[in-house]
């Protein structure tokens, strides 16, 4: 007589919803910019880097900041999804992962603001000023540069919001027609709509600028606009800041505020990060510090929550969700240093999962089955 032994219970290997979407678990490959782009367009190093990423068995791969115009690039070597060039170049990276991984796939859509026009990180990542051969303008909520040695941008008018508003609507469609899985929004990390939300980037004295409401406004308006250019099945989130690190700036109040709101328009998830909006922030960085915000915004609002920064290990990531602090981990550096992350995880925790057959026999002698049939 032969007897199975029941795998243990873990949360981290269990099924999740963002809104129509549902993942088989709660591991998520964050969106990390490659800046490795031509003319926006995706070329090998994204075919071997998502390729690679796409075979570790995580929930959700979602794709990195993709800019909705050349001007809403960080640098000029950034991925966008704004021409029919750029839509052809992914979908040949999309065709690949297709072909022999189940994984759901999601796009990151982005206008960086006025942190546009920039040098690559590796190349010291400073701006390129607007009259070098491959720099431009920088656009924004007001005329105040990231860096008080930066050109300013130019402060955007309402001629400029519709523009802004339709480049991510029409960025939107082409990741329906290429088949993506779900759409998030960049509200994070000093961009565009982060530069709306915060008071330190946003002076406007018009309908979008000075109250929390007029603050809120056009990350809303933005958000109403993509979801109802995108079919229903299609799940639509966004990425915050939830604070600002900086006195006077944005905080964990309105970001609750901001998903209240989102909630009501039918957001499937939000994706709880912070920083990126001033260099003057201080942050008290450790494992899983932003975590806490993570929690805070799913207590005031139910919505399906995703926490992000310095998860590293599956027992951190298993406490994660197991306590109901989040719905899914998300993580970034971690998969980079360990693209088979989800598979270590699934081992530690006495988990199974999916893996393509042709690794079937790398798992190690002695250890507990970990693929599944």
């Amino acid at each position: 007589m032969s007897i199975e032994l029941a795998l243990p219970t873990t949360h981290l290997f269990t099924p999740v919803s963002l809104g129509p979407l549902t993942l088989p678990n709660r591991i998520i490959i964050a969106p990390m910019c490659q800046y490795s782009a031509e003319d926006g367009c995706a070329t090998d190093w994204h075919m071997i880097h998502l390729g690679h990423l796409a075979l570790g068995g995580a929930g959700l791969l979602i794709l990195e900041a993709t800019a909705i115009s050349p001007q809403g690039r960080i640098t000029p070597a950034d991925l966008g999804l704004y021409s029919d060039d750029n839509e052809a170049a992914l979908a040949r990276v999309l065709a690949a992962i297709r072909r022999y991984s189940p994984i759901q796939i999601a796009i990151q859509l982005a206008h960086a603001g006025r942190k546009a026009s920039c040098e690559a990180p590796w190349a010291g990542g400073a701006q390129i000023t607007p009259d070098a051969p491959s720099g431009w303008r920088p656009e924004a909520p007001s005329a105040i540069p990231h860096n008080p040695q930066d050109a300013p941008p130019t402060a955007l008018d309402s001629a400029g919001l519709a523009r802004v508003r339709d480049d991510f609507v029409r960025a939107a469609q082409r990741a329906v027609r290429l088949g993506l899985n779900g759409i998030e929004l960049h509200g994070a990390h000093g961009y565009l709509l982060h530069e709306f939300l915060s008071p330190l980037a946003n002076r406007r004295d018009d309908r979008y600028g000075g109250s929390l409401e007029n603050r809120l406004r056009f990350p809303l308006e933005v958000f109403d606009a993509v979801r109802n250019a995108v079919p229903p099945e299609i799940p639509v989130w966004i990425r915050v800041s939830a604070s600002d690190w900086v006195a006077d700036g944005w905080d964990i109040d309105g970001t609750v505020a901001l998903a209240q709101e989102l909630r009501a328009r039918g957001c499937a998830a939000i994706h709880v990060s912070s920083g990126g909006v001033s260099p003057d922030q201080s942050i008290p960085i450790g494992p899983g510090y932003q975590v806490p915000f993570a929690r805070q915004v799913k207590a005031a609002t139910g919505l399906p929550t995703i926490a992000v920064g310095l998860i590293t290990e599956p027992d951190q990531a298993e406490a994660i969700v197991a306590g109901g602090d989040a719905d899914a981990v998300s993580l970034a550096r971690a998969m980079l240093w360990d693209p088979r992350w989800a598979w270590h995880a699934a081992a530690r925790l006495g988990a199974q999962l999916a893996a393509p057959k042709q690794y079937l026999r790398c798992q190690p002698s002695g250890l507990r089955k970990l693929f599944g049939p």
